[in-house]
């Protein structure tokens, strides 16, 4: 695991190869929204890099604003941190991705030009056939939050398990859906 406080700008990602990133799992009724990142092609929760200052929760949700078109809130009682994933990303950056919850209305995601063009809501089921690894974890902890609405309840719907714990470790390069290519 890595230690923050060794890292002499943790948030920034210019200031070395092991940095910060915000993501998050935007939930609704409709379950979860994944877009399919650009490059990777792969469906992802929508993250990426902090802007110099910012917090990483604010980023999760200027990021995932910016990937859905969604309009998005954190929890009425303020952004809750609800998985960490350490991996690997491009040009040998490790990313520190710290998973928020994200509450959406039922509206489709209309990412802007420039974006993923493909986003969209998945069954819980589906998100997790779909997903990266290390984010099945985030889904399932995403399930157990309370603002998640009864019909879509983790005991009558299960997420298939993944490793056990709140922190992903990844095999390989993979990415919480920022921009690598900078």
């Amino acid at each position: 695991m890595v230690d923050l406080e060794r890292l002499a700008s943790p948030f920034d990602e210019h200031a070395g190869l092991e940095h910060v990133t915000g993501s998050a799992v935007v939930v609704g009724r409709r379950g979860t929204v994944l877009h399919m990142h650009k490059r990777l092609h792969r469906w992802l929760q929508p993250g990426g890099h902090l802007q110099p200052g910012e917090e990483p929760s604010a980023a999760a949700l200027r990021e995932s604003r910016e990937e859905t078109g969604l309009e998005l809130t954190h929890p009425d009682n303020g952004p809750r941190l609800i998985h960490v994933d350490v991996h690997d990303a491009a040009h040998g950056h490790t990313h520190l991705d710290l998973r928020y919850l994200l509450m959406a209305s039922d509206r489709d995601p209309s990412p802007p030009p420039g974006e993923s063009p493909e986003a969209r809501w998945f069954e819980w089921e589906e998100a997790a056939d779909v997903a990266d690894e290390a984010l099945v974890g985030a889904l399932r902890s995403a399930r157990r939050q309370p603002e998640v609405p009864a019909e879509l309840d983790p005991e009558t719907r299960a997420v298939p398990r993944a490793r056990p714990g709140a922190v992903g470790t990844g095999r390989g390069p993979r990415h919480n859906g920022g921009d690598d290519a900078r």
